[in-house]
């Protein structure tokens, strides 16, 4: 099964690892290539996805800055994707293209991994790009009593704040100048921005805002320990870090990609076993 990720600054990505890990653990032999628009031209998303569908792929996943272009090409986009308006995964299958966005399945599968029955609370979010929709769907989703958004583009917290409420969920924004006074009455911190990553290191807010009553989640897993994480971690607030939003849209991608119900459900059998490796690997933790 020809698999593959298009996107930006992904060369170091684990995404190889999973699906070929995931398809030997079910029998599924799995390659899985990078297409890295900093190491190789890509002209537009939809000229790159045809030619993956060309050479035999059966499907690619999407990532940062085509996530919400991705949704358009689609022939057959989900329910998610279209409520999030992007998608990560795209399954090619009789002439058709079906788009899902596991960012937002995965995303709450995390949560609930790492926090059990915790309910989310009020939650400032960071950053309202194709991830941070996903995420901002998924808190929602997930019962929050609001979601406080933030964007350098104000324009795009606005919109998104807009969608939610049509939706039915309660959502506000914030300028970037709110962010230290809102942060103390906040439950949930959620950095969505590409702040953290190697290729822009950095604390998407002052470290020193992060306390024990928090929770966080960053988006960011490369590196897996941010600087918000390990902010985070000194400060004693619960973390839920982009490893588990890793695994699991992973996993919900690979059983996409699955054209047998049975593989997905081996599949979907071992998102335990693989977030726990991860876990370890990527966070140096155990398995408590």
């Amino acid at each position: 099964m020809k698999l593959g990720l298009i996107g930006k600054a992904i060369m170091n990505s684990s995404s190889p690892d999973l699906h070929v890990r995931l398809g030997k653990l079910i029998g599924i032999p799995a390659t899985y290539d990078l297409f890295d628009a900093n190491e190789q031209p890509i002209a537009s998303l939809e000229q790159q996805v045809r030619k993956v569908i060309a050479e035999g792929y059966r499907g690619v996943n999407v990532t940062y800055p085509w996530k919400e272009d991705a949704v358009k090409l689609a022939t057959r986009p989900s329910r998610g994707a279209s409520m999030v308006g992007s998608a990560n995964t795209l399954v090619f299958e009789d002439g058709e293209i079906i788009a899902e966005n596991t960012d937002f399945t995965g995303f709450m599968s995390g949560f609930r991994a790492t926090l059990g029955g915790r309910e989310p609370g009020r939650v400032l979010q960071l950053g309202t790009g194709g991830v941070g929709k996903a995420v901002a769907f998924g808190l929602a989703s997930l019962g929050a009593s609001e979601v406080i958004l933030m964007d350098l583009d104000e324009s795009k917290s606005r919109q998104l704040a807009a969608e939610l409420a049509a939706h039915g969920f309660k959502a506000s924004t914030i300028t970037p100048e709110q962010v230290a006074e809102t942060v103390p009455s906040c439950d949930g911190l959620v950095n969505c921005t590409p702040v953290g990553h190697e290729k822009s290191p950095g604390c998407p807010m002052p470290s020193e805002l992060v306390a024990a009553h928090h929770w966080i989640f960053d988006a960011v897993y490369v590196p897996a320990v941010t600087e918000f994480v390990a902010a985070a971690k000194a400060a004693g607030a619960a973390v839920v870090s982009g490893v588990s939003l890793f695994v699991f849209q992973g996993v919900d991608a690979f059983k996409l990609f699955c054209e047998d119900e049975a593989k997905r459900a081996a599949a979907d059998a071992q998102a335990g076993t693989l977030f726990a490796h991860y876990r370890r690997e990527l966070l140096k933790e155990s398995d408590a």
